[in-house]
């Protein structure tokens, strides 16, 4: 499953593991599983490689940019104009 299927979600840190996830096309949980293992080992050399990997992310969603697309214009259904008869 991948995650673009999912909706944003806003209960992230920072989107990281998201944003690796989402980039790679694998389910950004196993990286946070991976991050939180080995927060119990050596919580400085984690926290770098999560703070590095943040802004491995930033800088590449800066440097290529996906456009936006423009929205559709609503079309109007076709209605015919209502003549009024003036009042005497």
């Amino acid at each position: 499953m991948t995650t673009t299927d999912q909706p944003a979600r806003k209960d992230n840190l920072f989107g990281v593991c998201a944003a690796v996830g989402e980039d790679f096309g694998f389910d950004p949980l196993w990286l946070r599983m991976a991050f939180a293992v080995a927060l119990l080992f050596d919580m400085e050399h984690v926290l770098m490689a999560y703070a590095a990997l943040g802004l491995l992310v930033l800088v590449s969603r800066l440097a290529f940019r996906t456009p936006t697309a423009r929205p559709e214009p609503i079309a109007q259904p076709d209605v015919e104009p209502i003549e009024y008869r003036q009042a005497a």
